[in-house]
């Protein structure tokens, strides 16, 4: 597709040209007049190229996104961000360690392990994603997304930066937000917080 794309303008400028060579001699306006073939073939190339941008870049390119992620994430870890899956080993459910819980496919920090509670489920559990302020999540790397697969009406969790599956946000959670985070932690990987200088 793409090389048919890149190659269009050269084949619509020699067909041009072929037209232009069957057609009678007659005379036209200077302002519809091409100027001379390489600036034809360029304005036409420059035409391809924006189609091209506009219209499929990001398909072509999301193909190789999907190639690379097979070959940086696990079997498992792959079936959960990128097919929408879920586990239920459970890695950080009891987890305890001070830090922050990141983005297994593009490493943006999620949510903080001060956040996290124990909700009695299989799967760790977050009051809110990192950066909320006041229920304002403009600067949190997660986005929020209506799901219905399974036949409720539920918002599944995505990574801002790469759209990576996370999990689901329900409205059964403690307060102050009233919700929670149910997180995959084959989604997820942790980063301990640095000791500060001085507390050695």
């Amino acid at each position: 597709m793409s090389r048919f794309i890149v190659r269009l303008p050269l084949v619509i400028a020699q067909g041009a040209a072929a037209k232009s060579a069957l057609l009678p001699k007659t005379r036209v306006p200077a302002f519809i007049r091409p100027c001379n073939k390489t600036l034809t073939r360029f304005c036409l190339s420059m035409f391809a190229c924006v189609c091209l941008c506009v219209t499929g870049l990001r398909s072509l390119t999301r193909c190789d996104a999907m190639t690379d992620w097979q070959k940086k994430l696990t079997t498992k870890q792959n079936m959960v961000t990128r097919e929408k899956g879920t586990d239920g080993d459970g890695l950080y459910l009891n987890h305890s360690e001070v830090g922050m819980y990141q983005c297994v496919s593009c490493d943006p920090p999620l949510f903080s392990s001060e956040v996290k509670y124990d909700s009695g489920m299989s799967w760790p559990a977050f009051k809110e994603a990192h950066g909320t302020w006041e229920c304002d999540e403009s600067h949190v790397s997660i986005i929020r997304h209506p799901d219905n697969t399974l036949g409720s009406a539920e918002t599944e969790v995505v990574c801002k930066h790469c759209d990576a599956h996370l999990g689901h946000v329900f409205e059964d959670g403690p307060d102050p937000t009233g919700e929670r985070f149910c997180i995959n932690s084959v989604s997820l990987n942790f980063r301990p917080r640095e000791p500060r200088p001085g507390n050695q």
